[in-house]
């Protein structure tokens, strides 16, 4: 039987560590976008405005939460799990809402929030490969 540290040696996190950063670089550009075009995305993506900005400052406090994760030396196992099992979570809750029809996004929302979800999806996946190698 074999015991998990509740570390990871940054030996073994070469591609953790990409896809942390990797995470944290999209996730901050995409929360960025939303609160800086809220206004203007809105109407094009039939999501409110209101909504797209507090979507924005989530996505801007969890980059930051993953990039200062990736910047340390040993991450912690529970924080890195934590961050996959929350890219998990906006893949599924994104399809729900699109099943679900909530919010009623226009057709270019549906594509967006579709491409979210695959890219959130992929992420997380990269991620649990990552952990795994670590």
């Amino acid at each position: 039987m074999t015991a998990h540290t509740a570390t990871i040696t940054t030996t073994d996190a070469g591609l953790l560590r990409f896809a942390l950063r990797l995470d944290a670089a999209i996730t901050a550009a995409n929360g960025a976008a939303y609160l800086a075009l809220c206004w203007l995305l809105d109407g094009w993506l039939g999501v409110p405005a209101a909504f797209l900005a507090g979507v924005g400052a989530f996505l801007v406090a969890f980059a930051a939460f993953v990039g200062r994760l990736a910047a340390q030396p040993s991450p912690a196992r529970g924080a890195v799990v934590a961050v996959i099992g929350a890219n998990v979570l906006w893949a599924l809750d994104s399809a729900l809402l699109l099943a679900a029809d909530w919010l009623s996004p226009t057709g270019a929302g549906q594509v967006v929030i579709a491409f979210q979800a695959a890219g959130v999806a992929g992420l997380a996946a990269l991620q649990y490969a990552g952990l795994r190698r670590a």
